[in-house]
């Protein structure tokens, strides 16, 4: 039998992912049920989930030409952060009022992963009223401040 939480991996993903174009886009409901609610999702007002779409790889910079050799131009190279903690960045500049509250794997292309990250409205009276999610409701962009469980993953909390 299988888990709950792994119940997804059955489903045909890849025949989805290919479908997914947009680089930050709100959806309707997580794909992951399970998962967004062991991260604090709930299926009311306030909370909504974006799907953000993140290239697989090293950041590439831009090439300098003049005087080097080849070998050291050094043009890709690892970032600190882990490529959901930059999803989530992502995800809350395109939806500024909202906060990120956390996010998950969903899928991968040959070019790129996917990640579903829970945000929050904390203005929104249901939200205030929720004795377990209202203490977003001071934060304020805690995502840029690392402080999101990828992001403090990489500052190694």
């Amino acid at each position: 039998m299988i888990h709950r939480m792994e119940t997804w991996k059955k489903e045909n993903y890849k025949i989805k992912v290919r479908k997914w174009k947009h680089a930050a886009e709100r959806i309707a409901k997580p794909t992951r049920i399970a998962r967004a609610r062991s991260l604090g999702y709930r299926a009311k007002q306030g909370f909504i989930v974006v799907r953000a779409r993140i290239e697989k790889g090293g950041r590439k910079r831009p090439a300098r030409r003049k005087g080097r050799k080849p070998t050291k131009i050094g043009l890709y190279f690892t970032t600190k952060q882990s490529l959901q903690a930059i999803a989530e960045k992502r995800a809350a500049r395109k939806y500024p009022n909202m906060e990120v509250l956390n996010s998950y794997y969903v899928g991968e292309s040959g070019t790129h992963k996917f990640y579903e990250v829970i945000m929050v409205d904390p203005h929104h009276p249901v939200v205030a009223r929720d004795r377990k999610i209202n203490w977003i409701s001071n934060q304020r962009k805690r995502v840029f401040r690392g402080l999101t469980s990828a992001a403090r993953k990489s500052r190694g909390l």
